[in-house]
């Protein structure tokens, strides 16, 4: 974390001795506002901003105690704290603000800042929950340090924070799909590590992206589950339905046996693009020699890219005849697999190069797998499904809030003849 103190994403951390400016200094803020830009004009927005920043933090505060400062009321839900400082990026520069601290039954952060700090709060709780059960090794006692300031947590704590963050994931878990409609699926899986009665298993997280009719991407959905077997999988695209995923064509992923069957289940007569990528990976299985490899790959990518399906199928038919002798069980492979590679040329060439793999499912993972190699072995799957979902929120909210479209979706339907 950057600034000069460190904020207890959880409700505790470190104190720090920030000079705090108090609502009652600010009772002319809007004139001190007025009076500054007057003076420095441009220069001034980035101090400006972090005034009004500071003070609207404070508002909330007391909004969230149900009591102003000083103020005594029967109806506090607890205390101020002091503050704790915190250095922002922004696009003025960077912004050193006081965060507002609490004490007492009640949890509370700033709604200012907590865009983007979703991943880091269930990556704390992640460690956290792992602190309270008795996996207190000088590692996991270090990372918690760093992340939460403090070592002094209690369950009762970690089970506050743990509920108030997994309510704001599932509404965005369960959120509605209707209003708008997915023409393009992309659907992936990876594998981490949890306790359960002891032992370490794998679990798997399955997530699906949706690029809607006006081009732009956002993630639809994230599930996890101790199996990729083809009851999660059509578990998780049946939830998609149900909470209105409609006017999909064009789906996206690896051929994965339980997602092959579940896909064909729920998206019967839509059209399935068999990743490009990891095809010429299971091809390599089959080439008899290793010193044919590079050149079976060559002609392979030669296929995929080829400027048209019916070229495509003329170079696959010629290699299917080069190696029926030589090496029977490539050529029998690539007769019946390619062509699910092929499905891409049915959309625009505009479109191709992003839909001829899962690979932007695939770089979601690497986001993840930077995050989770932090925890290593999740305390349990509750605990992983938390900051998946709280990177993917964050993750989707940029893509969502991007003037830039992911793809352009003003061109013909059908590609122009090669």
């Amino acid at each position: 974390m950057t600034g000069t103190g460190q904020i207890g994403l959880l409700g505790f951390g470190k104190q720090t001795t920030a000079k705090v400016t108090h609502p009652h200094q600010h009772s002319n803020l809007l004139d001190q506002l007025v009076n500054q830009i007057s003076a420095g004009g441009v220069d001034a927005f980035a101090e400006s901003l972090r005034l009004l920043l500071n003070h609207a933090m404070e508002i909330e505060r007391s909004k969230a105690l149900g009591a102003a400062p000083y103020e005594r009321t029967k109806t506090r839900k607890g205390y101020a704290n002091g503050f704790k400082s915190k250095t922002l990026k922004t696009r003025l520069g960077e912004l050193c603000v006081n965060v507002p601290q609490v004490r007492g039954e009640i949890d509370f952060y700033p709604s200012a800042l907590e865009r983007g700090q979703r991943s880091e709060r269930a990556l704390t709780l992640a460690i956290a929950e792992m602190y309270v059960q008795g996996v207190s090794t000088r590692r996991v006692s270090a990372i918690l340090s760093e992340l939460a300031g403090t070592l002094e947590i209690s369950s009762t704590q970690v089970s506050r924070a743990a509920a108030q963050l997994d309510e704001q994931l599932e509404i965005w878990r369960q959120r509605p799909l209707n209003d708008i409609a997915y023409p393009y699926l992309i659907l992936d899986a990876r594998y981490e590590k949890v306790r359960r009665d002891g032992a370490v298993l794998d679990c798997a997280v399955l997530l699906a992206i949706g690029i809607d009719a006006s081009g732009q991407r956002t993630i639809l959905g994230v599930s996890t589950a101790l199996s990729e077997a083809q009851a999660h999988w059509s578990d998780f695209l049946g939830s998609l339905q149900e909470r209105g995923l409609h006017g999909t064509t064009f789906i996206v992923s690896d051929d994965h046996p339980g997602l092959r069957a579940a896909r064909v289940a729920r998206f019967p007569g839509v059209l399935w693009q068999r990743c490009q990528f990891h095809l010429q990976q299971n091809a390599s299985q089959y080439v008899p020699k290793l010193a044919l490899r590079p050149t079976v790959a060559a002609e392979l990518r030669e296929i995929l890219h080829a400027q048209s399906r019916p070229q495509a199928e003329a170079q696959l038919k010629a290699m299917v005849s080069k190696y029926r002798k030589s090496a029977p069980e490539l050529s029998a492979w690539l007769e019946k697999n390619v062509p699910e590679s092929l499905s891409v040329f049915s959309l625009p060439k505009e479109h191709r190069p992003r839909l001829r793999t899962s690979n932007a499912a695939e770089r979601l993972n690497q986001e993840i797998k930077r995050r989770t190699r932090v925890v290593r072995v999740f305390p349990h799957t509750q605990s992983l499904l938390r900051l998946v979902s709280a990177l993917l929120l964050d993750i989707s909210e940029d893509w969502e809030s991007s003037p830039i479209l992911y793809l352009n979706m003003n061109l013909p339907k059908t590609p122009q003849a090669s």
